[in-house]
C-alpha cells in the first residue's frame, strides 16, 4: 500500500492569480499530476489546491474533467473546501482537497457499494468547537498602540495572540528577526485589525490572520510593532513547529513564498488522521 500526496501549483486558479486555468503554465501541472496518479495507481492520493479551482465556474469544468479521469481509473473520489480556521488554525485559509481511494478499498471501509460518481463518502475532519468560527463576535479595529480588551467567547487559540505574544518570544528564535525593514510612515498609522486593503494589512492580536498569501515584499503587519511579520511569526501562523528553520542563505522573498504556498501543519494533521482512520476501517 502506498499513497501520493501533493499540491500542484495553484496561481492559475487563484483569485489573486492570472485565471489562466488548466491551460496556464502552472495550471497544466494539475493535469500532469492527475496523469501521474493514473500511471502510478497508488492505494490513495490527495490533491490540494486553492478553493478557486472549485468555486469559479470556468475552473470547475477542468476539475470535473480530472475527477472523471480518476474515477475511470478505478478510484472513489470525494472533494471538499476546508477552512483552516475551523480546524484550529488561527488563519482564514480555504483550500480544496481531493481525496481518492481505490474504489474496492473505499467500499470495504464503508461496507457498501458506491454508485458511479458518488461523493460525500469520506469522513472529512471536523472540530465541533470551531464550526462557524468566522461568525463569532470578533473585535474590529483599534488605534495602533492601543490596548484592546480580550474579547469574551473567542477561543484564544484561534487568535494570533499566543503565537506572537505567548511563551517563547519569536524574535529570540531562529528566523525571528528575518523581516523586511519598514520604509513608510504607514507602519505607524494603520489601525490594529485593519485588513481591508490588499496590502498593509495589520493583524489584530485577538483575531485570526487573513490568508497568509504574501508577495512582492508585502507581508502582514505586526499588531503592535511598526514592521512586517517576521519569517518565524509567519511560520507560526501556518502552525509550523519552531524546530523547523529556514536556511540563512535563502532570500527573504523566497522564505515568505515558501511559507505562503504551504498547507498549515495543523490542518494537514487533521486530514492525514482522517485518511489513516479511513484506511484502517478497510483492514489494510
Amino acid at each position: 500500500m502506498f499513497g501520493v500526496i501533493g499540491g500542484p501549483p495553484c496561481p492559475d486558479f487563484s483569485n489573486g492569480g492570472t485565471h489562466a486555468g488548466g491551460n496556464g503554465s502552472n495550471g497544466r501541472l494539475t493535469g500532469v499530476y492527475t496523469d501521474m496518479l493514473c500511471e502510478l495507481r497508488p492505494t490513495f492520493f490527495v490533491i490540494e489546491n486553492v478553493s478557486g479551482l472549485y468555486r469559479f465556474k470556468k475552473h470547475r469544468s477542468f476539475l470535473d474533467q480530472k475527477v472523471s479521469q480518476l474515477r475511470e481509473h478505478g478510484y472513489a473520489i470525494d472533494y471538499k473546501v476546508l477552512n483552516a480556521l475551523e480546524l484550529g488554525v488561527p488563519q482564514n485559509r480555504e483550500r480544496l482537497f481531493v481525496v481518492g481511494v481505490k474504489k474496492s478499498i473505499a467500499q470495504c471501509a464503508i461496507q457498501r457499494k458506491l454508485a458511479h460518481g458518488e461523493g460525500r463518502w469520506f469522513p472529512w475532519p471536523e472540530i465541533e468547537t470551531y464550526k462557524g468560527a468566522k461568525n463569532l463576535p470578533w473585535p474590529t479595529t483599534t488605534p495602533f498602540g492601543g490596548r484592546p480588551r480580550r474579547p469574551v467567547g473567542i477561543p484564544l487559540e484561534l487568535t494570533v495572540y499566543p503565537l506572537l505574544f505567548g511563551k517563547n518570544n519569536p524574535e529570540k528564535l531562529p528566523n525571528g528577526c528575518d523581516f523586511f525593514n519598514p520604509h513608510s510612515d504607514r507602519f505607524n498609522t494603520i489601525f490594529e485589525g485593519d485588513v481591508a486593503r490588499k496590502s498593509f494589512k495589520r493583524l489584530h492580536r485577538y483575531r485570526f490572520s487573513p490568508t497568509a498569501w504574501y508577495g512582492n515584499q508585502e507581508v502582514h503587519l505586526h499588531p503592535t510593532k511598526a514592521r512586517r511579520l517576521s519569517v518565524r511569526e509567519a511560520l507560526r501562523i501556518q502552525t509550523v513547529p519552531d524546530e523547523y528553520v529556514l536556511p540563512e542563505d535563502m532570500t527573504l522573498s523566497a522564505k515568505f513564498k515558501m511559507i505562503c504556498n504551504g498547507v498549515p501543519c495543523v490542518m494537514a494533521f487533521h486530514l492525514a488522521t482522517a485518511i489513516k482512520s479511513f484506511l484502517k476501517r478497510a483492514s489494510i
